[in-house]
């Protein structure tokens, strides 16, 4: 491969038809087809890659007879919620942000934008909402108003205070209160009366109470930061200290008239937020600390408290190789260990896990202690029960668990190009996964709180996309509508497998009008490391790569080590050094693809990525 670069809008490329660069590089305009749809970009930017318009933030009823998700039309941000009822298999609008704002701008805090930000979420409108438990009341924030939807009459009723902007709020498991953060201080609002208390104190520049801090939210995927007892008398809040961290300061470029925004960031090797966990009664008063070692243990990284079960957190050290999962007893805030895990390259996090039974007797949790991320059956003490998924089953997700029934539902397959709804039944005896969905393709599935129903979500290799409510057994109910434009063409995509000791999943992204005669240069799209999975079955991942395709160009992509889905030991090769082994392994995987591939010109090589791709 030639070692020209150049490096264009933050892409490095390398023998791309960029005039005036590289020219000896460049292949003839003669050669190349073009059959590019020259407006594909721009519906390909203000359709959002196409996803605006689906359904998003499905929820079942708590008795299972509606779904309620949030929709935008297909070239909006501006969500509203909907629901689908299960006996009339008809959807129905239930609140849109423009009856609530009457054309107002939509008023978002610097600290909601910022979480926001680090959940990915880029809606506006009704970003978000929480079911009471006994179904009768929505709670929907808007603007820095919280609005309650009555479910039996239609009826909204704002919640109006004169306190600060609301953050994360929530009901209360009886649905009489509502709680949230403002000001940095935790609230609560009972809904009979409108009377609001505050149950915190001491927030200030540097202290904040009932939020996640910048690393639980950017790298650990916990985004709460107070939880309700089951029982609804008690919050367990975070309480976090920034003062010894520095501040960094953000310029907006859109307004370079304004301040830059302040903010405490802990870069690597320097302090972290100081972390506690504390509990406080619903009606006030002092607060009572959580003990554990956080010298040891800085990072609070899971927190749950569910029905007949212990409060319950996960810590971990600051290099992320051990963690300790423990009980905490609620009235001296003594902890006691459960499990321990360890690795000596780093612990990756799984934040639906512990997952309680419904009776408290035992609990899920998920491991890679054995090479592959597994599902395993723990006794209340911590004890290990029996594993439930093996070796040779790649576990991906938990689905849903049902004590009545003895089975659970899982995500998972043997092929990291797919995930798949599986099925295992309890009994006693070895457990083998029964796959539910066939079609090639990226499945998951959402179940009702009773068990009865979910919906199923699938992208294919055909570039079909549906949203399907089911019954238990698979049969389909009715669909939950989708209004986002269809793209103008399906890719053209093989997936493939080339090398050996390693191997690696790729794709190629061939031109609509391929020509086999032909040889095309080609453009590698890359990540190539953790959390990132360029190969998966589902052909509208690659309407972009199509789209570069049609210019005369066959794209690739390459799954590395570092990579998910291959395993503990394939992930963490890259231990202590992020670069080597993945930029091999590219060089080895495209050299394979040109050995297998003779239509691949591998004299005339670009590549392009984002994040750990552009590093």
């Amino acid at each position: 491969m030639r070692s020209a670069i150049v490096i264009i809008m933050g892409f490095a490329l390398s023998g791309c038809a960029v005039p005036g660069y590289g020219r000896a590089s460049i292949p003839s305009r003669r050669a190349q087809s073009n059959i590019a749809d020259p407006h594909f970009l721009n519906q390909y930017a203000v359709t959002r890659r196409f996803s605006l318009g689906r359904p998003t933030s499905i929820k079942f009823l708590p008795d299972g007879a509606g779904v309620l998700f949030l929709r935008s039309g297909p070239r909006s941000f501006v969500q509203d919620l909907y629901e689908f009822d299960i006996k009339t298999r008809r959807e129905k609008l239930l609140l849109t942000a423009e009856s609530i704002l009457l054309g107002s701008d939509e008023r978002l805090s610097p600290e909601e934008r910022a979480r926001r930000e680090r959940m990915r979420m880029t809606a506006r409108g009704i970003a978000s909402y929480q079911i009471s438990d006994d179904g009768a009341k929505i709670l929907v924030p808007l603007s820095g108003r919280l609005f309650v939807i009555h479910r039996t009459d239609g009826a909204v009723t704002e919640l109006h205070s004169e306190r600060g902007y609301p953050i994360d709020p929530k009901f209360s498991p009886d649905g009489r209160y509502i709680s949230c953060v403002r000001d940095g201080e935790l609230y609560v609002m009972e809904l009979a009366t409108g009377k609001e208390r505050v149950l915190t104190d001491g927030a200030g520049d540097t202290i904040t109470n009932g939020l996640a801090e910048f690393v639980a939210q950017e790298e650990m995927g916990r985004f709460e930061g107070y939880w309700w007892s089951p029982d609804g008398q008690t919050i367990a809040f975070q309480r976090t200290d920034t003062s010894g961290l520095e501040t960094m300061h953000i310029m907006d470029a859109m307004h370079p008239n304004r301040k830059p925004q302040a903010w405490p960031y802990p870069r690597p090797g320097k302090p972290n937020a100081d972390v506690r966990l504390g509990l406080v009664a619903l009606e006030g008063g002092p607060t009572r600390w959580v003990t554990w070692d956080r010298r040891r243990y800085p990072y609070l990284a899971t927190v749950r408290w569910e029905e007949n079960a212990p409060l319950t957190i996960l810590v971990q050290n600051r290099r992320q190789t051990e963690e300790i999962l423990l009980t905490v007893d609620i009235e001296t805030g003594i902890t006691s260990a459960l499990l321990t895990e360890r690795d000596e390259a780093w612990l990756n996090l799984d934040p639906e896990m512990p997952h309680w039974l419904p009776d408290g007797d035992g609990f899920l949790w998920t491991t890679e202690r054995n090479g592959v991320w597994q599902l395993e059956l723990r006794a209340r003490n911590g004890e290990l029960v029996e594993p439930l998924t093996g070796t040779d089953f790649s576990y991906r997700g938990l689905a849903d668990f049902d004590a009545n029934s003895a089975s659970v539902f899982v995500l998972g397959g043997p092929d990291p190009t797919q995930t798949h709804i599986y099925r295992i039944d309890l009994q006693p005896g070895p457990h083998k996964p029964v796959r539910v969905t066939q079609e090639s393709g990226m499945h998951r599935a959402f179940f009702s709180k009773n068990h009865l129903r979910y919906v199923h979500i699938a992208e294919t290799m055909n570039a079909e996309r549906f949203y399907a409510v089911r019954s238990r057994d698979g049969r389909e109910i009715g669909r939950l509508r989708s209004v986002a434009e269809k793209p103008p063409f399906v890719p053209n995509i093989e997936l493939t497998t080339v090398g050996d000791d390693p191997a690696f999943h790729a794709v190629l992204v061939r031109p609509q009008d391929f020509d086999p005669k032909r040889r095309y240069p080609v453009i590698v799209n890359v990540y190539g490391g953790p959390h990132g999975q360029m190969v998966a079955a589902s052909a509208n991942r690659y309407l972009l790569q199509q789209w570069i395709a049609d210019h005369g160009f066959i794209v690739v992509s390459i799954d590395g080590r570092g990579t998910p889905g291959r395993g503990r030991r394939w992930e963490r090769s890259i231990q202590g050094n992020l670069i080597d082994v993945p930029l091999a392994d590219q060089v080895a995987g495209l050299r394979a693809l040109g050995r297998t591939y003779d239509e691949l010109d591998l004299d005339r090589v670009g590549i392009y990525g984002w994040s750990f791709g552009g590093y």
